[in-house]
């Protein structure tokens, strides 16, 4: 019985360093507009398969300074079938990785960016509060540096995008439970007013 316990525990520690693999060097790459061959699957570097949260259990995010309401973007931005009306990408506990979910948000919003080259969007990094303040700065950093680079490898200018991080200093969410740490989480994709 203890052998397949410890067997059990060295199962489970294989599968979870394997998760922590880093991707920093592929997605390094990408940024700097080196597309060959090997990334012609771009869209989806950098993507977590496992362990996804649905879009459609959150709602987009609220407004904020210099932001465009939702109404002034259109009217795709406010009808809850179209991808558009999401404009928050969350993410998994300690990861940058973008779901698999939040593939077709990130598209529709790098789509649409194309299409109307004159308006820029602020990529607003957050994570929940635990971790250290320095930490926390960095892994929002992270995870809208991972949108920026989906949405520049599909054709957005880089003078469209912005990425900010706010790490933990702006929550969705108060609470100190998993409920709440999962709304903290996340990259905003924030219109601005032109």
């Amino acid at each position: 019985m203890k052998i397949n316990k410890r067997v059990l525990a060295f199962t489970v520690s294989i599968a979870i360093l394997s998760g922590c693999s880093s991707t920093e060097e592929k997605q390094g790459s990408l940024l700097e507009g080196e597309l060959n061959a090997e990334n012609n699957n771009a869209l989806t570097s950098g993507v977590s398969n496992g362990g996804s949260l649905s879009g459609e259990q959150f709602g987009t995010n609220s407004l904020g300074n210099g932001q465009v309401g939702l109404s002034r973007l259109g009217a795709e931005f406010s009808d809850p079938a179209n991808p558009l009306s999401k404009q928050t990408v969350y993410f998994m506990y300690d990861s940058s990785q973008i779901q698999q979910d939040f593939i077709p948000v990130v598209a529709a919003h790098a789509q649409y960016l194309i299409s109307h080259p004159q308006q820029r969007v602020i990529l607003e990094g957050h994570a929940d509060e635990r971790g250290s303040r320095e930490y926390n700065i960095a892994l929002g950093e992270q995870r809208a540096k991972s949108v920026y680079r989906m949405m520049k490898v599909q054709g957005v200018s880089d003078s469209q995008m912005e990425v900010v991080s706010y790490g933990e200093e702006k929550p969705s969410a108060e609470g100190m439970d998993e409920a709440s740490w999962q709304l903290n989480r996340r990259v905003e994709i924030a219109y601005q007013v032109q």
